[in-house]
């Protein structure tokens, strides 16, 4: 590297005068005063005034003082070729070559360029830049309709199965967890740079983990799907049938008091228009709405459960007070209601200003406000029905009780609004495994939409064990994404320290459930235990 010279001391006596012998100017120096490096450069106009002396900005450091060049264009309009100086000793004098950096274009070109078709890029952007965001409130509406769903129904079942005690102590530990999970998986999202959850695996584990966090991604929220259709079935017929004792007998009218026609006409006309939509915040209000059901519901289980008669009650005893033998079945239930991590990025994503302090108090929010309302539930449906709580504690209220029928309707209207989230997550894992890097085709968005949405209705119409459904999805994908592989994740993306144990703990607990369940799952299968649910 050449070194630096003021006026005042030329190198062994040369000429300042002489122009192949003046100080080079840098490329990008312009009319500053900033020092440059012996970079390509081309001289200067012969016999130049010398230029008045300027204080540099940084009076410690040596400045070059160097006279003007010549700025005017070549005859051609090409750039003026380029002339190595002397002093650097790399080439002659007046050797000429091509400029640098003649070969890259411009960032529109590029974008111009790009796979996006005939589309102006401009408009694109500036559609995606206005398409709506959700704000805290939203967020939180959209989070907590994802946690509060049908799994409340279940809490108090699961609180047979552990025990009073153990369940809520189940409950807050789980909903603790679970907080930590979902705040993870944007954590680790912005330490691998991904901006999706798949990315995030993807990044630690390659092909392998994309294939398995997809797998378990998609598979929750379309056993959602499947379960939400089949509650629809189960509870908006029998309402009406309640409601209008002929409804079955007036024609056309009467399909309203068939499952599969009832399944069919709701599904086809609430919950697909819904799925359709591009953007998560458009259904905040249809996730409020669904809050306002849920509200209900745990309303009238809390009022009702005072006018149950005595022989609809079951009995209690020391293991169902304290410890009782289904600790893992309980863990499944609780673990199947909070678990939304597969839409934790995109409620992120959708917020106005996406931040992790904002995001974290979205979650703290949705899932301290789910926890309390799933204790509430529990507590209800427990303590009143005992020994004989079912897996949805609707069906343990007469039948004849207008209330819990309003609560039922409100239930399966819930489904209807649930089911196009667990839809965008399905669309969304799709496209990120078989299109990653292309851009919005609305064919797509409507083949997969529909395909998704028609093949649940599909299944839901055939099937109506929904405890078979559920304890499938609780043994497999929901410990996987809740307790498995966001703290896998983060033990891969972070630096040994004691902030990795608690996710080695949570991988390990993980692990456990999803293997323990899985081996009761199959026995009781084997073993045909609770016969086969019956579709009326």
């Amino acid at each position: 590297m050449v070194k630096a010279k003021t006026d005042n001391s030329r190198r062994e006596g040369e000429n300042s005068e002489h122009p192949a012998n003046e100080e080079d100017r840098g490329l990008l120096s312009g009319n500053s005063s900033e020092d440059e490096e012996d970079i390509v450069v081309h001289p200067g106009q012969p016999n130049s005034p010398e230029p008045e002396l300027r204080t540099p900005r940084t009076p410690n450091r040596v400045r070059f003082d160097l006279p003007p060049i010549d700025t005017s264009p070549a005859p051609n309009g090409a750039p003026p070729p380029y002339n190595d100086s002397p002093l650097s000793g790399r080439r002659s004098p007046r050797q000429q070559f091509t400029p640098l950096l003649t070969d890259i274009e411009a960032p529109s070109v590029n974008l111009a360029s790009s796979p996006w078709g005939d589309e102006d890029v401009d408009g694109w952007a500036e559609r995606e830049r206005t398409r709506p965001k959700s704000g805290l409130r939203s967020a939180f509406m959209n989070m907590a309709n994802s946690i509060i769903g049908a799994g409340i129904i279940g809490q108090p079942y699961a609180f047979r199965q552990a025990g009073l005690l153990t369940g809520i102590i189940l409950l807050i530990g789980l909903t603790i967890t679970v907080d930590w999970t979902i705040r993870l998986i944007v954590i680790n999202s912005k330490m691998s740079g991904s901006n999706s959850f798949q990315g995030t695996v993807e990044h630690c584990f390659g092909k392998t983990g994309l294939i398995a966090i997809s797998v378990a991604q998609w598979a929750f929220a379309f056993g959602g799907m499947v379960a939400f259709g089949i509650i629809v079935g189960d509870t908006i017929p029998h309402v009406l049938a309640a409601i209008f004792p002929g409804l079955g007998d007036i024609p056309v009218l009467g399909l309203l008091v068939n499952r599969r026609a009832v399944i069919v006409i709701f599904i086809l006309g609430i919950s697909y228009p819904l799925s359709l939509y591009r953007d998560i915040a458009k259904l905040a209000k249809a996730s409020t709405l669904a809050l306002i059901s849920m509200i209900i519901i745990l309303f009238t289980v809390v009022t009702q459960a005072f006018m149950v008669p005595k022989e609809s009650r079951g009995e209690f005893t020391t293991p169902l007070l304290t410890l009782n033998g289904g600790i893992f079945q309980a863990i499944g239930v609780i673990s199947f209601a909070f678990v939304c991590h597969h839409n934790s990025l995109l409620i992120y994503g959708s917020l106005k200003t996406p931040t992790i302090d904002r995001f974290s108090r979205v979650t703290h929010y949705s899932t301290g406000i789910s926890m309390l309302a799933c204790l509430l539930m529990a507590l209800a449906g427990f303590l009143t029905f005992g020994s004989l709580t079912q897996g949805n504690v609707l069906n343990n209220f007469p039948t004849d009780n207008t209330m819990v029928n309003i609560a039922r309707l409100c239930f399966g209207l819930n489904m209807l609004t649930t089911l196009p989230l667990e839809a965008f997550v399905c669309r969304e894992v799709m496209f990120n495994y078989w299109f990653p890097h292309e851009p919005f085709n609305m064919n797509l968005h409507l083949i997969f939409s529909t395909s998704l949405v028609v093949s649940a209705m599909t299944l839901s119409l055939i099937t109506c064990d929904l405890g078979a459904v559920f304890e499938l999805i609780g043994a497999t994908s929901a410990c996987m994404l809740a307790y498995i592989l966001p703290p896998l994740c983060y033990i891969k993306l972070s630096t040994r320290s004691w902030k990795t144990v608690p996710a080695m703990l949570c991988v390990a607990f993980g692990s456990a459930v999803m293997g323990i369940s899985l081996i009761q799952a199959v026995a009781k299968m084997i073993r045909n235990e609770g016969g086969v649910a019956k579709c009326n």
